[in-house]
């Protein structure tokens, strides 16, 4: 089994939220997703959440708050590698305090945009953008939601 541990930033403004367009290297396809990624060997996921808003977005983003984390096992028929998978996703409500969204320079982040919430359900996505936004906006004191929407969502 593989194993990834990852930092996610939520940044909800005004009613939309701030997501990242993905484009797989190896030609996979495209696909949107919150800003984050892998946290480094011996890196905070705090850390992380802040470094990856910023390589992906150019924007500098401060941590308001811990929102949850997100544990889920993907089966070999559904990873990417034909491999079982275990991803844990840190989820954190984060600020922009400033920067202008560009690409990720030499990454797979093609463009950044602040988005409707309501037009998150006709999206491509990931199902981090559906964990993270459910975090913030639904989830009870225990940081950890029960069930959320999936329907029609790219599960990377």
């Amino acid at each position: 089994m593989s194993f990834r541990l990852a930092a996610y930033a939520v940044c909800i403004d005004d009613g939309r939220v701030l997501l990242a367009r993905y484009v797989s290297p190896k030609g996979e396809g495209t696909w949107w997703t919150l800003p984050g990624g892998r946290v480094e060997h011996a890196e905070d996921p705090y850390d992380a959440v802040i470094r990856e808003v910023a390589e992906e977005t150019g924007c500098t983003a401060v941590v308001e708050r811990l929102l949850g984390v997100d544990s889920r096992v993907i089966s070999a028929a559904e990873s990417t590698n034909g491999t079982l998978h275990q991803n844990v996703g840190v989820f954190y409500a984060v600020r922009i305090t400033g920067g202008s969204l560009r690409p990720e320079p030499n990454g797979e982040t093609a463009e950044s945009v602040w988005t409707p919430l309501p037009d998150i359900a006709g999206l491509s996505r990931s199902v981090v953008i559906d964990v993270g936004v459910g975090l913030a906006v639904e989830a009870p004191g225990t940081g950890h939601l029960a069930s959320f929407a999936v329907g029609g969502l790219v599960r990377h």
